[in-house]
């Protein structure tokens, strides 16, 4: 079985949900006592929330590369990076080392593609929603098409997740505007929708829903397995 790498803390709350399904997976494939062998540095995520939000996304970057060399030094054969959001400086951490980095957005593209499905809506931060790192992999890399909410409604979505997930807080009112969220865009014509952020999973999930749901922690966790094993 090969090391899964874990480049986490953004947050912690979403990382927790990682580590728990990886070893599930693990333990599902082997079965026993099997567990996942896993090297994760886990970073201080107030000082990379400030610099997202100053928009200094070199600040980030050289926190995560660094991070991301003592996860390769601990022994790691591969890199997940648990957030989808940080994943904007996916090239520069990509290029501080010799493992390979398993993206987020591959793994989701790969599970869209094999459902068939080429209208996909994504919830997730404002600058997961907003910027081309993500939405530009989708469609330039797989060939969807992406919708995301309008303003007001970005606006709604990335409040939720800082002021709200990333302290493990689900509020009935906040899952009820998601809901609403998630249907409009449907109703735009989204075949799906991708839970963008790792947190979100946290708020809603397919139950809740009648809508295709793609929660990008359970998929991302999922590949890591198959990757190790």
């Amino acid at each position: 079985m090969k090391t899964i790498g874990l480049l986490g803390g953004m947050s912690w709350e979403s990382t927790v949900g990682y580590y728990k399904a990886i070893n599930e997976g693990v333990r599902a494939e082997l079965c026993g006592l099997h567990s996942a062998k896993i090297a994760m540095y886990s970073v201080d995520f107030a000082p990379i929330e400030k610099l997202q939000h100053s928009g200094d996304w070199q600040g980030t970057a050289d926190i995560l590369v660094d991070a991301a060399r003592k996860v390769e030094s601990a022994g790691a054969d591969f890199l997940l990076i648990c957030t989808n959001t940080m994943h904007k400086v996916a090239p520069q951490i990509e290029a501080s080392i010799t493992i390979p980095l398993l993206h987020i957005a591959d793994a989701t593209a790969e599970v869209l593609v094999a459902k068939g499905i080429k209208k996909v809506g994504l919830l997730g931060t404002a600058f997961t929603m907003e910027q081309p790192f993500y939405k530009g992999r989708l469609s330039e890399k797989y060939g969807l098409s992406v919708v995301v909410p309008d303003e007001n409604d970005r606006r709604i979505v990335h409040n939720v997740i800082y002021t709200e997930l990333c302290f493990g807080e689900c509020l009935s009112a906040s899952k009820a505007e998601y809901l609403r969220i998630i249907n409009s865009l449907a109703e735009q014509g989204a075949e799906a929708v991708i839970l963008g952020c790792t947190e979100i999973g946290m708020l809603v999930q397919q139950p809740d829903t009648s809508v295709t749901l793609l929660d990008t922690t359970s998929i991302h966790a999922e590949k890591a397995v198959k990757a190790a094993i």
